[in-house]
């Protein structure tokens, strides 16, 4: 059995043979599109080719950065350990008996000469078992053609898969990567042992995401794996809401003209991340360009090492590329191999002109049978040094070993073996013709078996393909860092594993939580407090911010909009978050409650002691004058109009509630009859002047008494609803003031609220009416003037309350409550009273019977004088 690889000219550009091989072409040094291969004989062949663009990582790799100009020896040098990988892949299971027992591999390397006429040539040579080959015919081979292994650049590899998805015939890739090829229905038998570039541009979105960054650009090649690479990363972007400042391509074809524009336009650009999706030499070239041009900051995210690895030998690179991030799928080191790598030596393979060429590129030297002219001669005047053979491989670290994924073809072979394997286990059911004989089958079958293959190999790697033939795989993620001895080595500081993530989002984590990520915004970040707002014809990521108003709060950076705190939380002053509003009620350790409070109680004080005045002066002439038991009645209300104001301070209780709004009313209610009650008396008095008018009934005590339990009872009845339907109580008020919560009783019933009110004004307006249509009475008798004056004040002052009750907010309600029963109280008391006491304590002389005679008789000749002044006819001018 054979395996075949097709090894291209750029990466391996030298042919030779293994032991019992023919060489078909020149030997030496080989050139492109020239045909040589050799073989390795076995029940079953297997074919392969290698390229360098993938990676091994680790944790820590460090290098040297080399000179300038080394990179396509390097890539040489990393060819030919890649097809020593397959090699000892194939050695080792032939081996292990117990994979493939009884079946030996065979193997043989083409080389494509990295070109698609050559790649087809050789694929068509390998199917057709010719050197030149006759399309559709097919020599008789024993043993069978099992699969091809390549080739490296998806460039290739495309022709290579549509031939070979002809005939169905396996073919499996190390290192292409472009998208289209997991199209199965152009592609049907191509498998690769890697992620495609949907996948690995998926992983570099998601890390951007994970950064953090919202402005970024990207470059991007401008054929076939950059358009797609780009066109899936600006998609993903986008639905993550991260603005893309600049989308560049460029050409294939090297053209300075168009990368001095494309570094130009970078240099105006303000995005510091940048996703690239580039071919080595042109992201070289890109480097080169910003050097020349002093532009630094920049931050790159890749999803291959390749692009730092090789530009490193650009001179001055290095310090464009630190803290530059890329993506390596994720792999262990294959157990063996170095040791076996370690024991090649061109004595052993004499024939093997790959061994001699890898030497002298490694060792510098040169065979003595290569140099020009007569041995020893041009070359020692050449200055040129010969390889003694004494040269070991022991120990030696060839350029960029610790990052080079040298091995990767050893898990192409192994699918391989696997599907062997499978497909002689096949359980040999009716009509299955998906099974058959390893030593003879068809390759349909063998590709069946190796779509489904699903296992570890030795170094601990699981293969498995997902339904477009790739590889489910994880990423690592690198940091490249340069120490200050001049080293620049990648620190490997996470994963992208797509296996553990959920949904459409693929999971990120880093080793090292507190990683120092440079940003990268179109605008700086808006701190907590504060919320974006967009400038006008910008992208969305593109904005200014501004402070949280009043009232809202922003806990997080970058917030859209500010938001509302719940009901009982107000802002800090920050604006940053929510704190729990303080409870705010008028107490009377305050100011004002404690000035209101200290009101009342004076207020109360000197009711009672006019009241105390009026009971020791009992008997004198104005008490009784002012009808005694009315005026100690409205006193006594007076006293509780002025206290129930308390009952408004303080935290307010079920208790306080209930009883503030009816307690005043019921209170007031009280004053305010008292005072109508004896407006009427006044005016009753007045008007009764005959012996037995019936007036004079309703001047008794029985009748004031009559009209003010009479008024009062309807209030107290228009009460007793109000608390028997609707009650006030306890509430907490979240919108009057936005930083506390307001403690306040609410009323219950609005409408019972303003029948009580109501009924108070129309009671108080009645009892004005009446005392301003008895203010012309004779003064001597007469209290109505000071009546209409003192019910005056109250209605202005309730007047005044609506308005400002209705206006005020939070506590401000209670305040204006109990300034406007302070203030009526104090107008009734002074406006009745004042006078009264006046006469009692500073003019007694006219507490006294005589003094009220001679008043009236006053009173009398005034009103005569009046009268006559008015019959009196005007004398003529």
């Amino acid at each position: 059995m054979w395996l075949c690889s097709l090894l291209p000219a750029l990466t391996l550009a030298f042919t030779g043979s293994v032991p019992g091989a023919s060489l078909s072409g020149p030997t030496g040094w080989h050139l492109p599109g020239k045909s040589a291969h050799f073989n390795q004989p076995g029940d079953v062949v297997v074919g392969g080719s290698f390229s360098i663009f993938r990676f091994k990582t680790g944790p820590l790799f460090n290098f040297t950065v080399p000179p300038a100009g080394q990179a396509s020896v390097i890539m040489s040098l990393w060819g030919y350990r890649v097809a020593q990988s397959f090699v000892f892949a194939v050695e080792e299971i032939n081996r292990d008996g117990r994979l493939l027992p009884n079946l030996t591999l065979g193997f043989s390397i083409w080389n494509s000469g990295d070109s698609v006429a050559g790649a087809l040539h050789e694929t068509m040579a390998l199917l057709t078992g010719w050197e030149e080959p006759v399309p559709n015919y097919e020599c008789q081979l024993s043993p069978p053609r099992a699969a091809l292994v390549g080739d490296t650049r998806s460039a290739v590899s495309i022709p290579m898969a549509r031939l070979l998805g002809l005939y169905k015939f396996p073919q499996v890739s190390h290192s292409s990567t472009l998208a289209s090829l997991s199209d199965k229905t152009q592609f049907p038998s191509f498998l690769r042992t890697v992620a495609s570039d949907l996948t690995t541009s998926r992983a570099v979105a998601h890390l951007v995401v994970h950064f953090g960054w919202s402005w970024v650009g990207i470059l991007a090649q401008d054929d076939d794996y950059g358009q797609q690479s780009s066109s899936l990363v600006t998609q993903e972007l986008g639905e993550a809401g991260i603005c893309i400042e600049f989308h560049l391509y460029v050409p294939s074809q090297q053209s300075l003209e168009k990368t001095e524009a494309i570094v130009r336009e970078m240099g105006r650009c303000t995005a510091t991340g940048i996703v690239v999706f580039l071919s080595n030499s042109n992201f070289q070239l890109i480097l080169q360009g910003l050097l020349g041009h002093g532009i630094w900051g920049r931050v790159w995210v890749s999803g291959d090492t390749l692009h730092a690895v090789l530009a490193l030998a650009v001179p001055g690179v290095s310090q464009l590329l630190q803290s530059s991030f890329s993506l390596l799928q994720h792999s262990s080191q294959v157990l063996g191999f170095p040791e076996y790598f370690a024991r090649l030596h061109p004595a052993q393979t004499p024939e093997d002109m790959f061994t001699e060429r890898f030497w002298e590129v490694t060792f510098g030297c040169t065979w003595p049978r290569r140099s020009p002219g007569p041995a020893g001669e041009s070359s020692a005047a050449g200055g040129v040094r010969f390889c003694s053979g004494n040269e070991s491989l022991r120990g030696r670290e060839h350029p960029f070993q610790e990052v080079s994924k040298a091995d990767i073809g050893y898990p192409a072979v192994y699918s391989i073996a696997h599907a062997l394997q499978d497909l002689g286990a096949c359980e040999h059911e009716h009509g299955d013709r998906t099974c058959a004989d390893p030593r003879h089958f068809r390759p349909w079958q063998l590709l069946h078996s190796l779509r489904k293959v699903h296992f570890k190999t030795p170094d601990g790697t699981e293969i498995v393909f997902d339904a477009n033939g790739d590889m489910v795989t994880k990423y690592d993620i690198l940091q490249g860092q340069k120490t200050a001895e001049g080293l620049f080595h990648f620190v490997r500081i996470g994963v992208v594993n797509p296996q553990a993530s959920s949904g459409e989002r693929l999971m990120v984590q880093l080793m090292q939580e507190e990683l120092q990520v440079p940003s990268s915004a179109c605008s700086t970040s808006c701190a907590p407090g504060s919320s974006q707002i967009l400038r006008q014809g910008a992208p969305h990521c593109c904005f200014d911010c501004s402070p949280c108003p009043e009232g809202q709060f922003a806990d997080q950076r970058d917030m859209k909009q500010c938001l509302l705190c719940p009901g009982e939380q107000a802002p800090s002053q920050a604006r940053d978050r929510c704190l729990p509003r303080p409870e705010a009620f008028l107490a009377f350790d305050e100011p004002l409650g404690l000035a209101l409070a200290s009101g009342a109680l004076a207020l109360a004080g000197l009711a009672l002691l006019v009241l105390a005045l009026f009971v020791r002066h009992r008997a004198s002439a104005v008490v009784k004058a002012s009808n005694r038991a009315l005026s100690c009645v409205l006193l006594a209300s007076l006293a509780l109009c002025a206290l129930c104001a308390l009952l408004f301070l303080g935290r307010p209780s079920a208790a306080s509630c209930l009883l503030r709004q009816s307690a005043f009313a019921v209170v007031f209610t009280v004053a305010v009859s008292s005072v109508l009650a004896k407006t009427l008396t006044v005016v009753l008095a007045f008007r009764a002047t005959r012996p037995g008018d019936w007036l004079r009934v309703c001047l008794g005590p029985s009748a004031s008494t009559a009209v003010v339990l009479g008024a009062s009872s309807v209030q107290v009845i228009l009460c007793g609803v109000w608390l028997a339907t609707a009650p006030p109580f306890p509430d907490r008020d979240t919108a009057s003031e936005p930083g506390h919560i307001v403690l306040q009783c609410q009323e219950g019933s609005g409408a019972a609220f303003y029948c009580v009110l109501g009924y108070l004004g129309l009671l108080a307006g009645g009892t004005f009416s009446v005392a301003f249509l008895a203010r012309g009475l004779p003064a001597t008798f007469n209290e109505t003037k000071f009546l209409t004056f003192s019910m005056l004040l109250f209605c202005s002052v309730w007047t005044a309350f609506l308005p400002l009750y209705h206006s005020a907010r939070g506590k401000a309600t209670v305040a204006v409550e109990v300034f406007s029963i302070l203030a009526s109280t104090a107008g009734l008391l002074g406006g009745i009273f004042i006078p009264k006491c006046y006469i009692i304590l500073l003019r007694p002389e006219q507490n006294a019977l005589a003094g009220l005679r001679r008043g009236r008789w006053a009173e009398r000749e005034r009103q005569s004088e009046e009268l006559r002044s008015r019959r009196l006819p005007r004398p003529w001018p």
